[in-house]
């Protein structure tokens, strides 16, 4: 995969866990173990060949809806994924983000969070955005109260509100938005993921389960999205 050729944000919609697990007779907490090491595995190595930042979508807003059981056993992954983070964040140089609002997860979980954040914050290699409690619209109506309170306590007027200081003030901040969208498990919706940010997106809709995405498949999507004429609206 030549450098040139490559998308500098690619973003995922990780999708599947649950009908792999029910294909196989499994419990579903076996499929989200098992879409936590294709992560993983998926991680490193957009590392290796060179992708600046990798977004995915691992526990949406709405997801709380789901069984305690499964709840519980999403949380535990994320815990143990954090926990495996730290461990080798030194040896792959990746930088870890979390989208979402996580003052919801539990104490534990958001102390190891904010240790590796903080303890990769200054890595140079892919930078991991984890989406986990996150809602589209939910961080948009944040970064309008974000704003609002800024307009209010006089520190911006209302005309100074464009695209760039909505940007700003979402979980992004600072980052390209995604060049490219990978959604396995052959759903074709965007499910409340990246609003603002895939305004200018290609989309790829792939029928694999998430949990049998591989390194090959990543390298089709980016050959597939290095075939698209992208317009960004123009001609």
């Amino acid at each position: 995969m030549e450098e040139t050729n490559l998308p500098k944000h690619i973003a995922i919609i990780m999708d599947g866990n649950r009908r792999w697990a029910k294909e196989r007779g499994l419990e579903t907490k076996l499929g989200h173990k098992e879409g936590a090491e294709t992560l993983k595995k998926i991680a490193k190595y957009a590392n290796d060949i060179g992708i600046k930042y990798l977004t995915v979508y691992a526990f949406s807003t709405e997801n709380w809806k789901r069984t305690k059981e499964e709840v519980g056993a999403l949380m535990m992954l994320l815990q143990k994924y954090v926990e495996e983070f730290l461990k080798e964040t030194d040896s792959h140089n990746m930088k870890l983000n979390i989208l979402g609002d996580i003052s919801k997860l539990d104490k534990n979980l958001q102390n190891s969070i904010a240790k590796l954040i903080e303890r990769t914050k200054d890595n140079t290699g892919l930078t991991l955005n984890i989406a986990f409690n996150y809602g589209g619209r939910d961080e948009i109506v944040k970064a309008v109260k974000k704003i609002a309170t800024e307009v209010k306590e006089g520190n911006i007027e209302v005309e100074s509100i464009d695209e760039e200081l909505v940007s700003n003030s979402l979980y992004t901040a600072g980052q390209p938005e995604p060049d490219l969208l990978i959604r396995p498990g052959g759903e074709q919706r965007i499910s409340n993921y990246l609003l603002w940010q895939l305004a200018y997106t290609e989309f790829l809709f792939i029928p694999k389960y998430w949990p049998d995405f591989t390194e090959a498949d990543l390298d089709e999507a980016i050959s597939i999205f290095d075939k698209r004429n992208r317009k960004f609206g123009g001609k």
